[in-house]
């Protein structure tokens, strides 16, 4: 019996119990976990703003040890430290024959197969491919990627979404340059990892934006070189903080049509906004037509960072290894898998960097 996470219904509390995992079948690997990030995907998991099959296991940002594998795993074996890939790319689809792996048509195919069952025999699925709030899990294998050396798992955790989904932000979507002025909407775990790739990328100015007076000694240290507490009048401050043109670059890490309206707004002429943040499907964005031409301006969603995490891990270790990168100033909270409620209140409330759950 291994102890869990479970979702037994969108919007119902979570429940931590007892689940009986199979055996790593044909192409599968069993992992005790070390730690798991809790993401604000998972909130929108258990909310119903993202949709899966449940009941399942949530969590999907973890890493830990590799304890057995089944037939056919050759790249990993028992004993391997590895990280969690919870959108694995087919590499047969569109996208992934053009290079767009993150946005790979199968890469959440597994989440509608059987992962588990409780111990009264109800059928679990894994939440997005991994069911990382849990002490061990059995993933595909094209889940798992070594982890970096010299790295503790526990730190390693958060590379599996919050730091390859900010870094890639900043390097892969929005393309900073040096010297360029880049305002970060919402300095959760995801916007902590986008303002010190931010700085990594040579930015000349790294505004921080948060509804949070209290985030804003995190912030520093994760690299703003100025705090806005967010309000109707953001923009206007972003512009008065930049030359009265408006930021290069802004990436919004909330999801809500206000900060991606307030993001856009708070960029110069030509200037390019990122949307890292996930909002519901009945949640809209406005924009008049005259104000796009004018502007000159580019709005652009961000998927995984637009990151592929076999290639983009190594670079991050490096920079992480270097001391370029700090995974552990992200983490306000240590728990267990009885804190997780607790940390979606406060990711709602807006308190704190990234929740840990630690195994």
């Amino acid at each position: 019996m291994v102890r869990a996470a479970v979702l037994p219904a969108v919007g119902a509390p979570l429940e931590i119990t007892d689940i009986v995992l199979p055996e790593p079948g044909p192409d599968q690997v069993r992992i005790g976990l070390a730690a798991a990030g809790v993401c604000h995907s998972d909130l929108s998991l258990s909310d119903g703003t993202m949709r899966v099959p449940v009941p399942a296991v949530l969590g999907h940002e973890g890493a830990g040890t590799v304890l057995a594998v089944g037939e056919g795993v050759t790249h990993v074996a028992p004993g391997d430290g590895v990280v969690l890939n919870w959108a694995p790319s087919c590499g047969v689809c569109f996208h992934c024959g053009i290079g767009e792996v993150w946005l790979c048509a199968d890469a959440l195919k597994g989440v509608s197969r059987l992962h588990a069952r409780t111990a009264d025999g109800t059928d679990l699925h894994p939440g997005l491919n991994v069911a990382a709030f849990a002490q061990e899990t059995v993933v595909a294998a094209n889940c798992v990627l070594p982890a970096p050396d010299g790295i503790p798992l526990t730190d390693a955790a958060l590379l599996g979404c919050a730091v390859l989904t900010g870094y890639g932000a900043v390097h892969h979507s929005a393309r900073v340059r040096e010297g360029e002025s880049v305002v970060v909407f919402g300095i959760g775990g995801v916007g902590l990892a986008v303002l010190q790739a931010a700085r990594i990328a040579g930015a000349s100015k790294v505004i921080a934006v948060d509804v949070s007076p209290a985030k804003e000694e995190l912030a520093r240290r994760a690299g703003a070189t100025d705090y806005v507490i967010a309000s109707a009048t953001t923009p206007r401050e972003i512009r008065k903080l930049t030359g009265g043109q408006g930021a290069d670059v802004a990436v919004e890490c909330v999801g809500r049509p206000a900060t991606i309206r307030a993001a856009w707004e708070s960029t110069r002429r030509g200037g390019r906004t990122t949307v890292v943040g996930i909002g519901g499907k009945d949640q809209e964005v406005t924009f008049n037509a005259l104000e796009i031409f004018h502007w000159g301006r580019s709005l652009t969603g961000c998927v995984y960072g637009n990151s592929n995490p076999a290639q983009d891990l190594p670079v991050l270790a490096d920079h992480i290894r270097a001391g370029r990168f700090d995974l552990s100033m992200m983490v306000t909270e240590h728990i267990g898998l009885d804190g997780i409620p607790a940390a979606f209140d406060n990711m709602i409330a807006g308190k704190g960097g990234r929740a840990l759950v630690v195994f």
